[in-house]
This record gives structure tokens, sequence and C-alpha cells, in this order.
């Protein structure tokens, strides 16, 4: 009798903090900020071209896929505020002036990314379509990059290709699969509890 009053107080314990939608709303927009900061961190760099590898743009695809496109946007935006006013968030930098540096347009990309891919998938949600709304972030991203790589260091667009988005290619192709393995084994969770 004791033990199925707990079991009962546990599942009417879990059921209101998944109702709760604007608690939910809260923590995965902190949450994909912080998990953004932190990918941050996780960089490596290549000796001819100023863009390092990162984990970034996982957390920033999987903003909007879990969180839709109005709260991905707001985490994002969030991140780029954060990162603006001086938390040392990009890449262990910050600062206003990190968005005039050769990464700025890949941070600008994060927000339009998140966004893009939070409204693709409310139109539609099967594997294929996961897919190519992950890889519509991804080249948002590397587009943003691309152009403003290419005006900060004075080259043209195919110079910029080649420091900005070629040798991220494998990578972000590695970070598509492991997004969307991760979003469609996750996916009807994540709408009960954020959408």
């Amino acid at each position: 009798m004791f033990s199925r009053s707990i079991n009962q107080a546990w599942s009417v314990g879990k059921r209101e903090i998944v109702l709760d939608k604007k608690i939910c709303a809260m923590i995965g927009v902190g949450g994909f900020i912080i998990a953004t900061a932190l990918a941050a961190y996780a960089k490596i760099y290549l000796p001819f071209t100023p863009v390092p590898i990162t984990l970034q743009t996982l957390f920033v695809l999987l903003s909007g896929a879990v969180l839709g496109k109005k709260l991905g946007g707001i985490s994002q935006l969030s991140y780029l505020i954060l990162g603006g006013i001086g938390l040392p968030i990009f890449a262990g930098i910050g600062g206003m002036l990190y968005f005039f540096g050769p990464t700025g347009g890949y941070l600008i990309g994060f927000l339009f990314a998140s966004w893009v891919v939070g409204e693709m998938l409310e139109k539609k949600s099967n594997l294929p379509w996961i897919v190519i709304s992950f890889l519509s972030g991804t080249l948002i991203i590397y587009f943003f990059g691309m152009v403003h790589l290419s005006v900060v260091m004075k080259i043209g667009m195919s110079k910029a290709f080649v420091l900005g988005v070629a040798p991220f290619i494998p990578g972000g192709l590695l970070k598509i699969i492991l997004a969307t393995l991760l979003y469609h084994k996750y996916q009807t969770r994540f709408k009960t509890i954020f959408k």
C-alpha cells in the first residue's frame, strides 16, 4: 500500500514537471545555451585556417529540432548576447569584437540555422526530412561563415570556401548523422516536453 502511494506520487510528480511547459522551455533554452558554450571549448585548430573545428554546430542543429524554431532561436540569440557582453563562451573568448573576427559569421549563422531547422521540422519529421533539415541548417552556418570570412580576410569566395567550409565538411556530415540519430530516436519525447 505504502509503495503504491509512493509510485502514484512519483508518477504525478513526473507528469506535473512534463506538463509545465514554461519550466521545460526555460530549462531547454538554458540547457542549449550551456551546451553550445561548452561545445566551443571542444576545439581543434587547423594550421591553414583561422576557423577551429568545434562541436557547436551539433547543438545548434539540435536546439532548433528539440525546442522548435522559437525557443531554439531564443537559445542561440541568448548565446550570442551573453558572448557579446563579454562572457568567455565563444571558443574561450567573449566580447563584441569577436563578431568582427574571422569566425563571427558562423556565430550569426547559428541563430538562423536553429530557426530554419525548427521551422522545417514543424512541417514533418520523417527520417529523410530530418536529414534534409539538419543539412540545411549546416549549409546556412557555412554560408554565413564563408561570406563573413571573405569580407574580414579580404579574399575571394572560392578561397573563403577552401578555408572556411571545405575542411569542415567531413565533421559536419558526422554531426548531421549524430544529430539525426538522436533526434529521430527521441523526437516524440521532445515534442511532448517542449512543443
